[in-house]
């Protein structure tokens, strides 16, 4: 198995993103997973490395890597050192920084074939792969998992909202590492002025690729209601509910075990599937 390791995306006037590739020597191009983190997630997170062994063994170039605003850094990718960062994090941003990795996974040198590009998001992700879908051409196939369906109505409402807009910041524990997050009222300012384009219906609508929407029915997060509702706008979109799954499909972090949990396991045979 070949691996790439944090490497690291420079961009001009912006922050770098940090990147991992997983595939299998091969003579010949393969077929590309590019996987998206969600909220307060990063690419190191919990058995995401061999989610991305396991893809790679069954003959994909599986990439993942960190949004540029995730709180990680270049020197620590895991516990959100950089929250001056995290809370000028926002929607427009993550939509930026996917299409920037889809760019450079394309002019790289990794074995890649154009013409089989796949977008994986979860959770809060799922949202920005069906937005980038919707309008790169590059992609050629699309799986949420645990998506989300809408933004706006995550955002504090009614007196919280004034308060956020009056303050300029509200925060968020973090359960693993402790730590109060923060999000500036900028990101609320993005998403009011970008809202058409980070409107997750109308990109799901606007879809003309392949679509699987892979939803727990126990899912402790994201209500398997909005998968439902996803696929209503789009009714050629496959949905497949896994009885039983939670939110993170079985997995945790740290995972200190030597085999996926039985639930992601089934993820990525039912992703295997729908891209062969």
């Amino acid at each position: 198995m070949e691996s790439l390791r944090n490497h690291i995306i420079t961009r001009t006037g912006q922050k770098p993103i940090l990147l991992d590739a997983f595939y299998e020597s091969h003579n010949e191009p393969l077929p590309v997973i590019i996987f998206c983190h969600g909220y307060k997630g990063f690419k190191d997170w919990g058995t995401w490395n061999m989610m991305g062994s396991a893809f790679a063994k069954a003959k994909f170039l599986f990439i993942k890597f960190n949004f540029s605003h995730n709180g990680g850094t270049m020197e620590n990718a895991i516990d959100f050192p950089d929250l001056e960062a995290f809370g000028n994090n926002n929607y427009s941003q993550e939509v930026q920084d996917l299409n920037d990795v889809i760019d450079r996974v394309l002019q790289s040198d990794l074995p890649v074939d154009p013409k089989r590009i796949s977008l994986l998001g979860h959770s809060r992700a799922g949202g920005i792969t069906s937005i980038v879908a919707s309008r790169n051409s590059s992609v050629s196939k699309l799986i949420t998992l645990a998506g989300v369906s809408d933004y706006e109505c995550r955002f504090p409402q009614g007196d919280a909202l004034a308060q956020w807009k009056e303050t300029g910041v509200f925060h968020v524990k973090n359960g693993r590492t402790g730590q109060e997050m923060p999000h500036f009222y900028q990101f609320y300012e993005d998403f009011e002025q970008n809202r058409d384009l980070l409107n997750i219906k109308k990109a799901v609508q606007k879809l003309t690729i392949p679509h699987l929407i892979i939803h727990g029915d126990a899912d402790e997060a994201v209500s398997i209601q909005e998968a439902h509702d996803i696929k209503s706008w789009r009714p050629e979109t496959q949905l497949m509910v896994l009885r039983g799954a939670g939110h993170t499909f079985g997995a945790s972090h740290p995972w200190n075990h030597h085999h996926l949990p039985e639930d992601l396991r089934q993820v990525v045979q039912c992703v295997v599937n729908f891209l062969k």
